[in-house]
């Protein structure tokens, strides 16, 4: 997909991210729009997968680490064939498997997350199984800012580093608020790239919310050679709604029928000015 095709995406994925929520009167709405553009970017343009062959061996893998913000994953699944659309209209209902969190009974599931901390350490495990099978896929993982304040997080960038996983990369949704407030405020993150390129991380901060940016910095990691790679994605929480953007209380509010109107009208028109640039 080009530039304005994967921003066109990016916010289809926002609309049935919204809807989701709306229907199921839960989940993670802040987060879940922070991070669209990132898993577009990587489904649409530079992961190699196969929806016919979900489980192919040589598949890049993916670990959404902060779990909670999984509706948006689930649109892009669904939109890419590893199950049915309709079933985003399960989401969160009694009986699905398209659970509040990443779920591994789901075609293109890597595996269940949801307890921050935990994603990177798997992908560090799946990026050194593929160097020491000879094989070529690559392992993305992710995290969330808030996260970064898990331990377990810098046990695994440390490995990750030891073991020059450069077939790892790492990406930060760096919106700045978690569930309780500011990052900085509820537990201080700052040098962030500082204190991952001390742990031996080829560093690269771009928005995380400029497709073009995500694409260039992306296709660029592979000519990184001998240490992993971490993305500090910086992006707005409630992106590409203006009423949620940068608000707090829309980590996890589910809009009322009027906000869900307004949300839907502004990316609408949002959509709607991509494909005409494309045209």
């Amino acid at each position: 997909m080009e530039i304005r095709d994967l921003q066109a995406k990016a916010a289809q994925i926002r609309m049935d991210v919204l809807e989701m929520i709306f229907r199921a009167k839960t989940g993670h709405t802040g987060g879940s729009l922070s991070n669209a553009d990132i898993v577009t970017a990587l489904y649409y343009r530079i992961m190699k997968i196969d929806p016919a062959n979900p489980k192919a061996k040589d598949r890049d893998r993916f670990i959404l680490s902060k779990g909670h913000s999984v509706e948006s994953l689930w649109s892009v699944l669904a939109d890419r064939g590893f199950f049915p659309k309709e079933e985003l209209a399960t989401f969160s209902q009694f009986g699905t498997k398209l659970i509040g969190h990443p779920n591994n009974k789901v075609p293109g599931i890597e595996m269940n997350t949801g307890a921050l901390g935990h994603g990177l350490a798997v992908a560090v495990g799946m990026a050194l199984a593929a160097k020491r099978d000879g094989a070529g896929f690559r392992a993305f993982c992710l995290m969330g800012d808030g996260e970064q304040a898990e331990g377990s997080v810098w046990e695994a960038a440390m490995a990750g580093a030891h073991y020059k996983l450069d077939n790892l990369v790492g990406i930060i949704d760096r919106n700045r608020l978690q569930i309780s407030g500011s990052t900085e405020e509820v537990m201080g993150l700052e040098p962030l790239e500082s204190k991952w390129e001390a742990f031996g991380w080829n560093v690269v901060s771009i928005d995380g919310n400029d497709m073009g940016a995500l694409v260039d910095t992306l296709e660029a990691i592979p000519s990184i050679t001998g240490k992993p790679t971490l993305v500090m994605a910086n992006t707005i929480k409630g992106k590409g709604v203006s009423f949620a953007e940068n608000v707090p209380h829309w980590h996890h509010h589910v809009p009322n029928d009027h906000e869900l109107s307004l949300a839907l009208g502004e990316l609408a028109a949002t959509l709607e000015s991509y494909r005409r640039e494309g045209i």
